[in-house]
């Protein structure tokens, strides 16, 4: 995980100083403090999804040259078999993979997101703008978004506003997973 994060991280740093902006500019971007951005850049934090979308259509590229290194490159469709797609490790208990990540211009970002079960209670929330559709295909998750509590069964879905603090949870010391599709 540390490794791909470091890469992460460097092609942020890269693509940024390339488009000439400070560090100050893009934190103000992406709506943080710099020394949370400096942290995200340098690699010693993992770098939050919606700062990593934030980025990405701030300055016009795609969010898969961030998570890859490399420019989609399909027109007409993506097909992603089961366990293929691009995978992003993003916290120790969150795994992330991305349905469409070779298709040029997408208007949704789709993923397919594991949540292991964690000890720990406190739920890390983030933003980002747009808009975020949740379908639970395993187990049960608890879902923070804004000042409301959810809990999401297979079959349940939610649908909302992603500018609004969300963070979600395994219960029940179960794995959870569920189709996120970013707008």
């Amino acid at each position: 995980m540390e490794k791909q994060i470091l890469e992460i991280a460097d092609r942020l740093k890269n693509l940024r100083e390339k488009l000439e902006y400070s560090p100050e500019k893009a934190a103000q971007i992406c709506d943080i403090p710099v020394v949370d951005y400096l942290n995200y850049e340098s690699g010693e934090a993992d770098i939050p999804v919606g700062v990593l979308h934030r980025m990405a259509r701030h300055f016009g590229f795609d969010i898969t040259t961030l998570l890859t290194g490399e420019q989609p490159h399909v027109h007409t469709f993506d097909l992603t078999r089961k366990g293929k797609g691009v995978t992003v490790q993003r916290r120790r208990s969150y795994n992330y993979e991305s349905l469409a990540a070779n298709f040029v211009n997408r208007k949704a970002e789709p993923y397919y997101v594991i949540v292991e079960p964690k000890e720990d209670p406190e739920i890390v929330v983030n933003s980002h703008p747009g808009q975020e559709f949740n379908y639970m295909l395993e187990g049960q998750l608890k879902i923070l978004i804004g000042d409301n509590e959810v809990i999401l069964n297979p079959g349940d879905s939610v649908y909302f506003d992603s500018a609004l603090p969300h963070g979600m949870q395994a219960m029940n010391g179960r794995v959870a997973r569920f189709v996120a599709v970013v707008l």
